[in-house]
């Protein structure tokens, strides 16, 4: 019984994954805009040539061109969750942009949700994770959906911002190397990878390995960094992420290192609220230079 329960998990997980035969990958947007600021499904380019990754696009009103900022979510290890895991939106944190000018992307990456595929940012094992090269596939996969946003008439070539969750901030740290002229600031919420070890809170598989990791990163970067975490936050306490944002500043990289209030029952997780963009705000408004939000003209 065991072996035909395996088989029906490893069955499932294909579906699950599984891209159509012979579908021709097609780029762009791929449905009607709505509310809230012009949401539109798109399709970006992945490490995968024979996958288009999902994404969401938030934009003004206008034809631009806008300056770009890209939301890199979270992630975890477990096959299933990722698997199942629904679009990454951020609506909050995205409206809070767009209102402020910028067209917003959300890209879905390689390995979760409906983009399907293989899990390009696998870390690994706790004890043998591989942190470094984990955050440089999360970074490809960043760097890829951003260029192919540049390319397109309403978005501005320089000036972007890369705003990463978790893994995502921790991929985002791996992107610091990139053209400052290309990428402006990159803020990141509880960057990291291998949090709630064994699903235990605030333990960390391996912890001297990501903040060598994080060392590695900061001797290339080019770009700013701030780095937020709340106060309630299980997977990276706000102890561990300074000591994480000073690993990286010992590199050589710039981490403006801020602790937020606590939101919620569980910090980690502030980013995908609207109390947690709230609290977030003026961080936020501070670290990427931004301006106040374009008023509304009522009717």
């Amino acid at each position: 019984m065991r072996l035909l329960d395996t088989l029906a998990r490893l069955l499932l997980l294909s579906l699950l994954t599984a891209q159509p035969l012979c579908a021709q990958v097609t780029f762009g947007a791929s449905g009607a805009e709505s509310e809230p600021f012009r949401r539109q499904e798109w399709r970006v380019p992945s490490p995968d040539t024979d996958i288009a990754a999902r994404a969401l696009l938030f934009r003004p009103a206008g034809a631009g061109p806008f300056r770009l900022a890209v939301i890199a979510h979270a992630s975890t290890q477990n096959v299933l969750r990722r698997a199942q895991m629904p679009q990454p939106e951020y609506r909050a944190l995205a409206t809070f942009l767009a209102a402020r000018g910028f067209a917003v992307l959300v890209p879905e990456r390689l390995g979760h949700g409906a983009t399907g595929g293989r899990y390009a940012e696998d870390q690994g094992g706790c004890d043998e994770a591989d942190y470094a090269r984990a955050g440089r596939a999360t970074a490809e996969e960043i760097s890829l959906a951003l260029d192919y946003l540049q390319k397109q008439d309403f978005i501005r070539k320089d000036a972007a911002v890369v705003i990463g969750h978790s893994a995502g901030g921790w991929g985002a740290l791996a992107l610091a190397n990139a053209d400052p002229k290309q990428i402006s600031a990159i803020t990141v919420f509880a960057p990291g990878r291998g949090g709630h070890a064994n699903d235990e809170p605030n333990k960390v598989c391996a912890p001297h390995t990501l903040l060598a990791a994080a060392v590695e990163f900061g001797k290339a970067a080019r770009i700013p960094v701030t780095s937020l975490v709340a106060a309630n936050d299980s997977y990276f306490s706000p102890a561990f992420s300074k000591t994480l944002a000073d690993a990286f500043r010992s590199g050589g990289g710039k981490d403006d290192f801020r602790t937020l209030p606590a939101v919620g029952s569980e910090g980690h997780w502030m980013i995908e609220t609207e109390a947690g963009v709230q609290a977030a705000g003026g961080e936020l408004a501070r670290a990427l230079n931004l301006p106040k939000p374009v008023a509304t003209k009522k009717p």
